[in-house]
């Protein structure tokens, strides 16, 4: 088994996709415990999104490949990252603009297996931007020239926030984004530090809760079926241990499968490893657990991301993609 401890001092590279670590119970709950079988290191972000893995494990998907999970709990991307091109992680699971980034940086990163993809309903989906309940704001146009909270800038979320606003005939070119924890939105939203919120669940549900407004579901705006997360380890673990990474992406996409055709057991799992209560996770809009990277959406991505200068050239993605 490797060492995971060193995680904490690899030097963050990229950027947090759309993670939010508050969501954690801590490390105890969300490690696997030791069973038969190849351990493996797989560094998650304790969010809805990784549901599959957990449920996956829970129904021995992994333990019939002969394959035994450690989950290892980080803030997202930028620890993952850096992990599993170090070779700290065997696989990883991140955001996949943090994915194009790295890749056009130079990293040695591979994907293969989805993770996790917008519902792609608009007003449906797990992903959104939020207004107050008494903002002049009625439209994502309305975007150009206000102040809006992501969790992390230059990722996916001021990405696809562009996007929303483009599709409504704005200008993104003008919006100030400001960088918040998405625990931290929802009061910076009602003190008017912010105009508008983008958040992901369980935050979208508390919000709309409260009474903010749903302005536009912007994973939708962005692409059609666009695959927000998926799992990866580097091309060197592809070659030099093909069946190991065979083993895996066979009992993820299995854990994918079971995860979209039970979502009352996704529902159930997540208070196990996340800080969402019963209560709340039955209110939840889940994401689509797709089994197949949706590789138009990931193209238009690329883009997007082009466009808003988080790219400067084109990705490979016969080099990134399964």
């Amino acid at each position: 088994m490797k060492s995971y401890p060193a995680v904490m001092a690899v030097t963050a590279l990229l950027l947090t996709g759309c993670s939010s670590a508050p969501l954690a119970q801590g490390a105890a709950s969300a490690e696997a415990e030791a069973g038969a079988g190849e351990q493996i290191q797989v560094g998650i972000i304790p969010i809805v999104d990784v549901a599959p893995i957990y449920l996956g494990q829970e129904q021995g998907f992994f333990e019939d490949e002969g394959l035994s999970l450690e989950l290892v709990p980080a803030q997202g991307g930028a620890a993952i990252v850096p992990a599993v091109t170090s070779g700290t992680m065997d696989f990883g699971f991140s955001n996949v603009s943090s994915m194009l980034l790295a890749k056009s940086k130079g990293l040695d990163v591979k994907v293969v297996a989805s993770g996790a993809s917008s519902t792609g309903e608009e007003g449906k989906d797990f992903g959104g931007i939020l207004v107050a309940k008494d903002s002049p704001i009625t439209s994502a146009a309305d975007l150009a020239g206000k102040t809006v909270a992501v969790n992390t800038l230059n990722n996916i979320n001021d990405t696809t926030v562009r996007a929303s606003v483009r599709k409504a005939g704005g200008d993104p070119s003008t919006i100030k984004f400001v960088e918040l924890a998405f625990p931290d939105m929802q009061a910076a939203l009602e003190r008017g530090q912010v105009d508008a919120i983008q958040v992901v669940e369980p935050f979208l549900t508390t919000g709309t809760g409260a009474g903010d407004t749903l302005l536009a579901s912007n994973y939708v705006d962005a692409a059609d079926g666009l695959t927000v997360g998926a799992y990866f380890t580097t091309a060197a673990t592809v070659s030099d241990n093909p069946e190991l990474v065979e083993k895996f992406t066979a009992a993820m996409e299995k854990s994918l499968t079971y995860a979209q055709d039970n979502p009352d057991a996704v529902r159930e799992i997540l208070p196990t490893y996340t800080k969402i209560d019963a209560a709340t996770a039955e209110k939840l809009v889940l994401p689509d657990f797709a089994s197949e990277i949706n590789r138009a959406s990931v193209e238009e991505l690329v883009t997007l991301s082009k466009d808003d200068g988080l790219l400067t050239e084109d990705v490979n993605l016969d080099e990134l993609l399964p």
